[in-house]
């Protein structure tokens, strides 16, 4: 049993060592830097350009919706690796194959719902 979790005592030391890197950065970044706040240096500051006009922009929705696309076939393609690995294992050839087809259909219904909402058009 002392071999089972002898690699979770090994996660966990990375684990500790990783936040004590991060901390140990965000620490020293606060002691070293220069502290002196002008009422220049809080102003907003984009791109190179001063900010004209009121604060409050919108955006188009649209925008969010081309994201949570890109995060969904994202997740599309996570899954297919490990897919790909189980679909050459034996015994496991169909149900595999049968479950991709449901996950790219579901996928599929997602696309021709937004697609059909105009959500895809970039204008």
């Amino acid at each position: 049993m002392g071999d089972y979790f002898d690699g979770y005592a090994i996660f966990a030391a990375l684990a500790v060592i990783g936040g004590a890197l991060v901390g140990g950065g965000l620490a020293a970044n606060r002691l070293l830097r220069p502290a002196l706040p002008t009422a220049e240096k809080l102003t907003t500051y984009e791109c190179g350009v001063d900010p004209v006009g009121d604060h409050w922009a919108q955006s188009y929705v649209r925008y969010y919706v081309f994201a949570y696309l890109y995060v969904v076939f994202a997740v599309d393609a996570v899954f297919l690796f490990p897919w790909a690995t189980v679909f050459s294992a034996p015994g496991f050839g169909g149900t595999t194959l049968a479950e991709m087809f449901v996950f790219l259909g579901f996928l599929a219904v997602g696309l021709l719902y937004a697609g059909r909402k105009g959500v895809l058009s970039w204008v």
